[in-house]
């Protein structure tokens, strides 16, 4: 047995109906005696949510697998520059897992370079890394001066130093317009290029870092180089 329970807003009520207090108790007494119908709908309710977002989570990673110029956008990019084999790699410059998948990635895009896109897309965790945001800004700001990928090395190499100082004396060893990398890591296209890219996981429902998509296969963690080449030749059957 299933009630379906239809709310309303004050822009329907009108004054040709009434309130029922006789009906409304007729329907709290029928809740009373089958609590159970609660449950069911509240059960079939969260299955169709939960259709409804695989749904969609599968129509944006069948986009990843057909249009990935359109997920990459300005992000910065490293590899071939055919990118039909994309790799996208959602990451956070505190998550200790993000770090530890480096050594592993790194491997893998030296061996495939030549045939695999890898694309960083930011998703910094903040709840759990507060330097999360702010290392995400200055490699921003890195990018706009052609250096995101030394800036990205950088920052995963001295994780446990993650704080201004660092951003700054990376920045310096690097050579950067310092005037200009601070402005850029503060500017509003800084944070709302992060945004994106936080939107952008959140549609195929990402919660956690590292994560990845090749070609719209996932898989997350820190990622052995076997699972990596795995999922390269089954992409590229």
């Amino acid at each position: 047995m299933m009630i379906v329970i239809s709310g309303c807003n004050s822009s329907s009520q009108s004054t040709n109906n009434p309130e029922n207090p006789e009906l409304e108790k007729q329907v709290l007494q029928i809740i009373r005696n089958n609590p159970e119908v609660i449950i069911e709908s509240v059960q079939a309710y969260q299955q169709q949510q939960q259709q409804q977002q695989q749904a969609s989570r599968q129509e944006i990673l069948q986009e990843f697998k057909n249009n990935p110029q359109e997920e990459i956008g300005n992000s910065p990019t490293f590899g071939s520059t055919a990118q039909k084999i994309v790799l996208f790699e959602f990451s956070d410059f505190q998550c200790p897992f993000c770090a530890k998948a480096q050594e592993n990635l790194k491997e893998f895009m030296d061996k495939h370079q030549d045939r695999v896109t890898l694309v960083f897309k930011h998703l910094p965790l903040t709840r759990i890394h507060p330097q999360a945001i702010p290392a995400a800004k200055a490699s921003w700001a890195a990018q706009q001066q052609g250096k995101f990928w030394e800036y990205h090395d950088a920052l995963f190499e001295q994780q446990d130093k993650l704080g201004e100082e660092l951003y700054l004396e990376i920045a310096n060893n690097l050579g950067l317009d310092l005037d200009k990398f601070n402005s850029d890591r503060k500017s509003e296209a800084a944070t709302t290029s992060i945004e994106t890219d936080i939107k952008l996981a959140q549609k195929i429902g990402v919660s956690g870092t590292p994560f990845f998509v090749m070609n719209g296969e996932t898989f997350s963690g820190a990622v052995k180089l076997s699972q990596m080449e795995e999922t390269l030749a089954k992409v590229s059957q």
